[in-house]
């Protein structure tokens, strides 16, 4: 199945562009799209725990996905 992941500010910078199709088994889950994501050039120096939201709505790691899901992944912010 085939998942949309959108990347956000520093995940987008750090990755080159800001989404990207991730390939996943019947039953992946939102921690095996981070793994993925953390296997591709430049992911070194990303956060490592991102806001993760699933078609909109916040998402935890065993989130089931199924295909066509859009993964949105949402660095850390600071304020002040």
């Amino acid at each position: 199945m085939t998942v949309t992941v959108r990347l956000f500010a520093s995940y987008a910078e750090s990755l080159g562009r800001s989404s990207i199709d991730v390939e996943l088994h019947e039953g992946g889950t939102v921690d095996d799209v981070l793994r993925s994501v953390a296997a591709l050039p430049g992911a070194e120096r990303l956060p490592p725990l991102p806001l993760v939201a699933v078609n909109c709505a916040y998402a935890k790691g065993r989130t089931r996905l199924v295909d066509g899901d859009e993964v949105a992944l949402i660095p850390p912010v600071a304020g002040g």
